[in-house]
């Protein structure tokens, strides 16, 4: 989702958002949860006390197998839901896109990625090889017992070397109005045809 947007008659940024979504930090937060819950269960199992105070009955389970099986679920919960913390902090996905026609007359494309030597993720395409802006719309089937047809559009920029690079993602939720100003105001700020 673009979050941000800055626009000059020479410089036109859009703030592109990663990881740190609230969807993301939802289940971050529930696998926390669950993780923790399994493993107190097993803690509980193991000690034969009730750490809980609504039953008695989790201290009765004997802690090889069930109790094991619970810290073993429990560990690897909090193994994934690190993870995911981690993953949101460092903003994963995260960056943003500049059309610049004054100074460097290119289009940048910067990302962040893991930490390490590329956790900056650059590229750069000059603007005289950008070709169009095309909106490209997919049907895609939903549904596990009813069949639901959904509409996707999606964004690109049409260059000579790189072909298409998509400039939206389905996970952005944008409405068919949305994606056409999106489309347009970028063919014409790039001074570039609009495609269909």
């Amino acid at each position: 989702m673009n979050i941000l947007k800055k626009r000059s008659k020479e410089v036109l940024i859009y703030s592109i958002t990663g990881s740190r979504k609230i969807s993301n930090i939802f289940s971050a937060f529930i696998i926390l949860l669950g993780s923790l819950g399994l493993l107190l269960v097993a803690i509980s199992s193991y000690l034969g006390m009730d750490l809980f105070l609504f039953s008695e009955e989790i201290s009765n389970f004997p802690f090889i197998p069930q109790g094991a099986t619970m810290a073993f679920y429990g560990i690897g919960g909090l193994f994934i839901s690190f993870y995911l913390w981690w993953i949101i902090l460092w903003d994963i996905g995260g960056g943003f896109d500049i059309f610049d026609k004054k100074k460097k007359k290119e289009v940048c494309f910067l990302r962040w990625g893991f930490p390490g030597k590329n956790r900056r993720i650059i590229i750069k395409i000059p603007m005289n090889d950008i070709q169009s802006i095309r909106i490209i719309t997919g049907v895609q089937e939903r549904g596990l017992f009813t069949r639901t047809l959904t509409y996707e559009s999606i964004v690109y920029m049409e260059t000579i070397e790189q072909g298409f690079i998509p400039l939206t993602r389905i996970e952005d939720n944008l409405t068919p109005p949305e994606i056409a100003n999106r489309a347009g105001e970028l063919a014409f700020f790039l001074g570039v045809p609009l495609l269909y």
